[in-house]
């Protein structure tokens, strides 16, 4: 578990099953899809049907519990891209709109970003986003991310195309600038 005072990460556990289908997928068009990849069709499933997948949540190193003042209020992830030569993936959903714009998501992958460095054995972590999400855009930054990619116009929104971003932070960079900036 890492933490941050009233803001951690740990392991999904069986209990935190219902709240994390009520944020994820009890609604047909949650007000967070709006912003974490829009452009891909999201589907509410029952509750019953959220549980046949137990097995890829609960007590699984690629996803955690976003826990805030003692609610879990989102997750966070990752997936190898290409296992065989490292590359690695991942990603952050904050569901409740009263927890954007508070800093949260940068505390929170500051975090991750921590824990994956310190538990695998990596050289990279990165993430993608859409240029529509300028939030995510803005943690990568305060993070000394790099903007190793911008796909132009190959996401469509609401009538409008958007660039596909591709953010990414190497260990070292991580090790002796980040992270030292951050203690």
């Amino acid at each position: 578990m890492q933490s941050n005072q009233d803001l951690y990460i740990r392991p999904i556990e069986t209990d935190d099953l219902h709240r994390i289908w009520t944020l994820s997928y009890k609604e047909e068009n949650p007000e967070w899809k709006q912003w974490d990849a829009p452009y891909f069709k999201h589907h509410a499933i029952s509750y019953e049907d959220f549980l046949i997948q137990k097995h890829d949540w609960v007590h699984v190193p690629n996803k955690q519990a976003i826990v805030f003042n003692n609610e879990v209020i989102g997750t966070v992830s990752y997936y190898w891209e290409h296992e065989p030569s490292k590359w690695l993936e991942m990603g952050i959903t904050l569901h409740k709109s009263d927890n954007w714009g508070q800093g949260i998501g940068t505390r929170v992958m500051r975090m991750w970003i921590d824990h994956l460095f310190n538990t695998l054995d990596i050289v990279r972590v990165g993430y993608t986003t859409w240029s529509g999400n300028k939030r995510m855009i803005k943690i990568g930054e305060r993070l000394g991310m790099t903007m190793e990619a911008r796909i132009r116009k190959v996401r469509y929104y609401n009538g409008v195309y958007y660039d596909s971003i591709r953010m990414g932070l190497l260990r070292e960079e991580w090790q002796t600038t980040v992270y030292k900036s951050l203690l």
